[in-house]
């Protein structure tokens, strides 16, 4: 695990899980915007878009993260998504049906892994907030994704901790990204300052970190930018 911090802490710690693409980019403006000191936790975890690290990095730099962590798990010893075994990324789906089924770019657990290690830095740092950037509408249909698996996450992370058990504090799980479409996030995201050409979305980049605009998840931004009446600043191959 590496860390950097950038400057002193200001208010309430809260560890904001930031990948370096659009949803958790303003997910993180968002808990600064409600006076919260980000910490901030990225995974570095096989992931063949392994670029959308050094994106989490300019991403917490430009935006004065308190504290920045890159955490290795090697989710490849066991594979089972495109994301992290030799399987090809989907690409030109209609991503209006993909919420129906779960597409190969499912990390099995991947969420809860993260919330996981999430929630011990935040016993650690004496937080009773963490924010995530998930989305239950404009998405990929991912089951971790969804409000009633959020809710059960924070439910039992106040059955697993030394502060939920004494009573001393409650801990949220804050999904303020869950209800909204892309072109939401986007309009968001530029009310509160998002320089969105920090980050990246895709699936299969190139060695450059192009995105390809093909995969489901460049599809989604795109169309979110496009609905928005805004421009991605971010390269694409095509």
């Amino acid at each position: 695990m590496t860390g950097e911090s950038n400057s002193a802490p200001t208010g309430r710690p809260a560890v904001v899980l930031l990948s370096g693409g659009l949803d958790s980019t303003t997910v993180l403006a968002v808990a600064k915007r409600e006076g919260y000191t980000p910490h901030a936790m990225t995974f570095r975890y096989g992931q063949r878009h392994s670029v959308e690290i050094e994106a989490a990095r300019r991403v917490a730099s430009a935006m004065g993260v308190v504290h920045h962590v890159v955490v290795d798990i090697d989710l490849r010893q066991w594979g089972g998504s495109a994301l992290t075994a030799d399987v090809a990324v989907p690409k030109d789906r209609d991503v209006d049906q993909t919420a129906n089924e779960i597409p190969v770019t499912y990390v099995p657990a991947r969420n809860t892994i993260f919330l996981s290690f999430a929630l011990a830095w935040a016993e650690v740092l004496g937080a009773d907030a963490i924010f995530i950037g998930v989305n239950a509408l404009d998405y990929s249909g991912y089951p971790d994704c969804r409000p009633e698996y959020v809710a059960a996450f924070e439910h039992m992370a106040n059955l697993a901790t030394a502060a939920g058990v004494q009573g001393t504090s409650r801990l949220r799980i804050h999904a303020p990204l869950q209800h909204l479409t892309k072109a939401q996030i986007v309009a968001l995201g530029h009310s509160l300052g998002v320089d969105y050409s920090l980050t990246t979305s895709c699936y299969d980049p190139a060695a450059d970190g192009t995105a390809c605009g093909h995969c489901d998840a460049c599809q989604l931004r795109l169309r979110g930018f496009a609905d928005a009446g805004a421009r991605d600043p971010i390269a694409y191959a095509s």
